[in-house]
């Protein structure tokens, strides 16, 4: 769908193809068929936007057979859609049983992920509208936070260089210019505003720019206008939104809220949950970030004992580690089971005496990297709420006591698209989720439908007005 903002804008609106298990070409054409078109169909418009997940073997098709990808472009009109992005944060394999930090691989120390960035433009750069301003690539934020010791950093510095040069020269062949968004992820190396400024901040802004997914933000606890500030003070601009939702359970210690997010601690993807401190308590660093995150544009937070935590422009931190509800010396905090310290080249440690968490300041946000390592005593169930990393449907609320957070996702499309100049055109529906909700639907296109319904009625609510063909 098209949607016109009042300064003149056109904001593009889609949703991604992730959530249909396809890594052929064969397979991707089928799902257009199966359920894009009827997605299309249900809301009553005459063109759908459909941001594409290409896995490398497409890709790879795609860049060698102007035969099939002529045959993709055919498809995608003929059935009344368009893509202006790509999602390429996935390499392959998005799912398959267990795909969990298989996820982040290659990243982006290896070449194998600057080539495929590039196929995966130079494909969209065929694909595009011809009257589509410019094309979007969404990618992973640079690697997983451990191991990224200096040479790996450096190393992925001088790969997105070679990404924004051969951004430009693509555009010089084709005249379509495509931009690169790179996706704060939580557990990553930049999982929050205040790292990307960090590690990406000087890069092209021309090339490349922001992902920002609403379901991250939330879960990382950012504040939607603080987080926008911080990226355009640095001059990163948000090159795409994901338009997402997280689960929070507001008293995870709540018998009826643990047994609805047991119901969510599926296989198959990572859901990383963090909490936010609120009150005194015990915690434990095993597992906690190592030097290189302790790194940042706030108050320093203190360390003890061997904490290392990061911190925030806002001044608020985050750590890993193991909660201990019993307080200093007590028992019962389950051990989280990732414990590489980010940043430290010297392989996993262990702080086994746990420290007052009272020597981190209200507003810290505690992390484990999934779900069951929460509910298994990792994260603190009577301090605040859990936010958890899990896609859930923007229309729908999960099972009670949980709820989502559209909240925080209506805040984010507010600060972009809701004053007199559109801060992003191009927003993505990625619920990949479905297949792995406790109930999956019967009705999948219908549920897709609702969603971008829900987006729409959001946007329009702005100022936005829809376009029809």
């Amino acid at each position: 769908m098209r949607l016109r903002h009042p300064d003149g804008t056109p904001v593009h609106l889609a949703y991604c193809s992730n959530v249909h298990q396809a890594e052929d070409l064969d397979g991707v054409l089928t799902q257009l068929a199966a359920y894009a078109e009827p997605v299309r169909e249900r809301l009553g418009v005459d063109r759908l936007g459909i941001g594409l997940w290409l896995a490398r073997d497409i890709v790879t098709e795609l860049v060698g057979d102007e035969r099939a990808l002529g045959r993709l472009k055919s498809e995608l009109g003929a059935r009344g859609l368009e893509t202006v992005t790509l999602n390429a944060f996935p390499y392959s394999g998005f799912h398959r049983e267990v795909v969990k930090k298989d996820v982040y691989l290659p990243d982006w120390t290896h070449q194998a992920r600057l080539d495929y960035t590039l196929d995966c433009a130079r494909v969209l750069t065929a694909l595009l509208p011809d009257d589509a301003r410019r094309g979007s690539v969404s990618t992973l934020p640079l690697a997983w936070r451990t191991p990224w010791p200096a040479e790996r950093a450096n190393t992925a510095r001088r790969a997105l260089d070679r990404l924004a040069a051969g951004l430009a020269a693509l555009e010089r062949e084709t005249g379509r210019p495509v931009r690169v968004g790179f996706e704060p992820e939580p557990g990553c190396v930049v999982e929050t505003t205040a790292q990307a400024v960090r590690e990406l901040g000087g890069l092209d802004p021309e090339r490349l720019g922001i992902c920002l997914d609403a379901c991250h933000l939330a879960v990382q606890f950012e504040d939607p206008g603080a987080a926008l500030a911080r990226l355009a003070a640095a001059g990163l601009p948000v090159v795409k939104v994901q338009a997402s939702c997280a689960v929070e359970a507001v008293d995870p210690a709540d018998p009826a809220a643990r047994a609805a997010l047991g119901r969510l601690a599926e296989p198959r993807f990572l859901h990383q949950t963090r909490t936010r401190l609120a009150a005194q308590g015990s915690w434990d660093a095993s597992g906690v970030r190592g030097e290189g995150a302790a790194r940042g544009v706030g108050p320093r937070i203190p360390r003890q004992r061997g904490v290392a935590a990061g911190e925030e422009a806002d001044g608020t931190g985050f750590a890993y580690g193991t909660w201990h509800p019993n307080g200093p010396g007590g028992s019962g905090g389950a051990r989280q089971s990732d414990r590489q310290p980010g940043g430290s080249p010297d392989g996993p440690r262990s702080v086994k005496t746990p420290i007052g968490y009272g020597a981190l300041p209200d507003g810290t946000i505690l992390g484990v990297d999934d779900l069951p390592d929460a509910l298994a005593g990792g994260l603190p169930a009577d301090r605040g709420p859990w936010r958890v990393h899990f896609h859930a449907p923007l229309h729908a609320e999960p099972e009670p006591p949980l709820r989502t957070t559209a909240s925080q996702l209506t805040a984010v499309l507010a600060e972009l698209l809701g004053g007199p100049v559109a801060g992003c055109d191009h927003i993505e529906v990625e619920t990949y989720t479905w297949s792995v909700l406790p109930r999956p639907p019967a009705d999948l296109a219908g549920g897709i439908a609702a969603e971008l319904a829900w987006a729409r009625d959001r946007l329009t609510g702005l100022g936005l007005k829809e376009e029809t063909s």
